[in-house]
């Protein structure tokens, strides 16, 4: 049998002991602000009827969605007249299910299956792999983790309020510092999209403005010419794309723009009521930032719409999400609106392991090893590490008969701050020496006085 050199797919990252920690570390960081706000945890199957997924993230995004084959012979209900029609009439014969793209059409379908039972508003968190067939590249991977946190069953922009709040403390908790939260609305886009004489291309107004910092103003400015948007109206509004100012001032040059628009001022009221909410709130945001040329979810979302960047560029959008008043009509259960943000931890992680930010004590497991001499005091060993763990301290044992040497060896490498030695001194006396991994100090302790020193303070 030949051998296979081992190998990961594009775009997927193995975690070692180490890196779980950290992970670990930043979601149990997430999941403590998401219940502190009254969120409830919910898991969906990793994967989903294509019926579900297909036709909600466009054209682009169906072509992003990972098929699973049918099993057994997946090719048994292809002829040569399918074939011929190409890969789009082979897809339905060949596949009926795919891996989640997102946590949020998931969450629609598990609303809209269960919405006679659910308590409204209802507000669930979700922690889970996703799945995209993108190009890898820096911060981008084709299987990454989605933190989400939606409300659902209420129009109330307190929600949107909440997640201003919640996104900010998460990534103050995690010393991310130099980011901007903004903040815009589909229904300014809408009259902006209007004002420039294109109404009903919304999606192309926004699909080009989208590019504005990838590809400038000229460059943005033609395509939407060639859209057929007016190039003197366009003009007019590019000031505010644009703009830099402060939120009182980018409100009112807003209003300048689209006070025709009902709809429009409509989105402008819900921005300033969540101003206004943050201010009830005792809350001051000096990194939040009104930006109408922010344009996402241009397939569901409906209202506000949020994005956190860094002022350093390194990184995509740390987080993202809006205001959806319909999404769960599509699987024939209208009328319940909701609004919610995804965090990406995959992208967290990685600034904060390029800016050197995880503590210290993230990369421990264990907080004491135990090391001996000999068969016996192994042996005596065991009932103490017994204790420990029964105190809640997390201690293991070397399992081999090896030198002391080799033992603390181990120790060190695995980081373990603490190392309680055994040997027939200990034995007689009723005594450890407990090893200061760090400070190389050793010490003479009973098993409560080590049992008082490593317990962590509940």
């Amino acid at each position: 049998m030949s051998t296979t050199k081992p190998s990961l797919p594009k775009g997927t990252r193995d975690f070692g002991p180490i890196q779980m920690v950290k992970r670990n570390f930043i979601l149990s960081t997430i999941k403590e602000t998401f219940q502190k706000y009254g969120f409830q945890p919910l898991e969906t199957p990793s994967m989903e009827n294509l019926s579900v997924l297909m036709g909600k993230y466009g054209d682009e995004g169906d072509q992003l969605l990972f098929k699973i084959l049918n099993s057994g012979d997946f090719l048994k209900n292809v002829d040569k007249e399918t074939i011929d029609i190409g890969s789009k009439g082979i897809l339905s014969k060949i596949s009926e299910k795919g891996l989640r793209y997102d946590l949020t059409v998931p969450f629609a379908r598990y609303v809209a299956m269960n919405h006679h039972e659910l308590n409204f508003p209802f507000k669930r968190y979700q922690i889970q792999p996703v799945w995209r067939a993108d190009r890898p590249q820096k911060g981008r991977y084709r299987e990454f983790f989605q933190c989400d946190a939606d409300v659902v069953g209420t129009d109330s922009l307190i929600c949107e309020t909440e997640i201003i709040l919640m996104i900010s403390e998460i990534l103050d908790h995690l010393k991310i510092s130099g980011y901007t939260i903004r903040i815009n609305h589909r229904k300014i886009l809408s009259a902006l999209a209007s004002v420039c004489g294109g109404e009903g291309l919304e999606n192309d107004f926004c699909i080009a403005i989208d590019k504005l910092q990838k590809i400038g103003k000229e460059k943005v400015l033609d395509e939407l010419k060639t859209k057929g948007f007016s190039a003197s109206k366009l003009d007019s509004i590019f000031p505010i794309l644009e703009s830099n100012e402060g939120i009182p001032a980018i409100l009112e040059k807003i209003e300048e723009v689209i006070a025709i628009s009902e709809p429009g001022m409509e989105g402008l009221a819900d921005l300033s009521k969540i101003l206004d909410i943050l201010n009830k709130y005792d809350s001051k945001f000096s990194n939040l930032v009104i930006d109408p040329s922010l344009a996402r979810g241009l397939s569901y979302y409906t209202g506000t719409i949020f994005e956190v960047t860094l002022d350093d560029g390194s990184m995509g959008s740390l987080s993202g999400g809006g205001r959806y008043d319909d999404l769960t009509g599509v699987f024939g259960v209208p009328g319940i609106p909701g609004t919610g943000f995804s965090l990406g931890v995959d992208r967290i992680y990685d600034v904060m392991e390029a800016r050197d930010l995880f503590p210290e004590k993230t990369s421990e497991t264990s907080q004491v090893l135990f090391s001996f001499f000999d068969k016996e005091s192994q042996d005596y060993c065991l009932p103490i590490l017994s204790k420990l763990r029964k105190a809640g301290i997390n201690a293991e044992i070397y399992p081999d008969l090896n030198k002391i040497k080799k033992q603390l060896a181990y120790a060190d490498r695995k980081n373990i701050p603490f190392v309680i030695i055994v040997g027939d001194d200990e034995i007689k006396s009723g005594e450890v020496t407990i090893k200061n991994m760090i400070s190389g100090e050793q010490e003479r302790c009973t098993i409560r006085e080590i049992v008082s020193k490593l317990k962590i303070p509940s």
